[in-house]
C-alpha cells in the first residue's frame, strides 16, 4: 500500500521520543530495530506510525533475520510498505551486509598525516566554517570511521573532551585523530588549537584512548600539530 494522506507520521510523536531526534542527539546505537526502520520508512498509513511498521516488520518476519531473507516483493505486500519502502529497507540491510563482509585490509590504513589529509582535504578545505572531526582508528590504525562533532568557532571552552571521546568509547576505537580546519587557507596551528590539542591528550590519557595526532587542514595545505609540537606527547 502506498503513503495515504492522513497517515500517522513520526513527527506526531513527542519530541524526546522521535527516534531521529533521538539519534542526532544520542547516536544510531541507542535505537532499537523498529525505530531504526522508522527512520528509513519515514511515513506511517492510517492507524500506525512508521515506528509501528517497523515493528509489524519485525514480529512478521522474526527479527531482523527474517527481514533480511524475505524479498523485495514479499516486502511490498506488507500493508504500509509499498515498493519505495521496500527498496529503502533492502538497501540498507544490503549496506549492512557489505559493511560486515569488510575484510580488515579492505579498511584504509591511517599511520601518516598524509594519510589524513588523503581522507579528509577535499572535503574540509573547502568549508566555509571551522569544523572539527574525529578519525576513530582500531588497533591497527585502520580507519573505523569518522565522526563531524562541531562547526563554528573552535576552542577548549566550547569543545568539549567528552563528546570526543564518546564515539571512540562506545566504537571500542584504540586510538582517535582529530582533524579541524582554518578557513582563511592556512593550516598553521593557533595557540588556542595546541592548547585544545594538549587538553585532548591529557584526557585521552586518563581514558586511556589515546590522541594520535591533531590535523589542521587548509586551503594551502595540512598541518601535523604532533610534528610541529611532539613536546605534547
Amino acid at each position: 500500500m502506498n503513503d495515504i494522506d492522513g497517515g500517522y507520521r513520526i513527527k506526531d510523536l513527542e519530541e524526546s521520543q522521535r527516534p531521529r531526534e533521538r539519534l542526532e542527539k544520542h547516536g544510531a546505537g541507542v535505537l532499537t530495530n523498529a525505530e531504526l526502520l522508522g527512520i528509513l520508512l519515514r511515513v506511517g498509513m492510517k492507524g500506525l506510525n512508521a515506528v509501528q511498521i517497523g515493528q509489524r516488520l519485525l514480529y512478521l518476519y522474526r527479527g531482523l533475520d527474517g527481514l533480511q531473507r524475505a524479498t523485495f516483493v514479499e516486502l511490498c505486500q506488507v500493508e504500509g510498505v509499498g515498493r519505495a519502502k521496500a527498496a529503502q529497507i533492502k538497501a540498507a540491510i544490503e549496506l549492512g551486509r557489505r559493511l560486515s563482509a569488510l575484510k580488515p585490509d579492505d579498511r584504509v590504513l591511517v599511520n601518516s598525516p598524509q594519510d589524513v589529509a588523503d581522507q579528509v582535504q577535499y572535503q574540509m578545505a573547502s568549508l566555509e566554517q571551522e569544523e572539527l572531526w574525529v578519525l576513530l582508528l582500531d588497533s591497527r590504525n585502520q580507519l573505523l570511521y569518522t565522526k563531524h562533532l562541531y562547526r563554528g568557532s573552535l576552542n577548549s571552552s566550547t569543545v568539549r573532551a567528552a563528546e570526543i571521546f564518546r564515539n571512540g568509547i562506545r566504537e571500542n576505537a584504540a586510538a582517535l585523530i582529530v582533524v579541524h580546519n582554518h578557513p582563511s587557507g592556512d593550516p598553521s596551528p593557533s595557540p588556542e588549537d595546541i592548547h585544545l590539542t594538549k587538553m585532548l591528550i591529557e584526557a585521552g590519557q586518563l581514558l586511556e584512548l589515546p590522541i594520535l595526532d591533531h590535523i589542521v587542514v587548509g586551503a594551502r595545505g595540512v598541518a601535523s600539530i604532533k610534528s610541529l609540537h611532539p613536546e605534547l606527547w
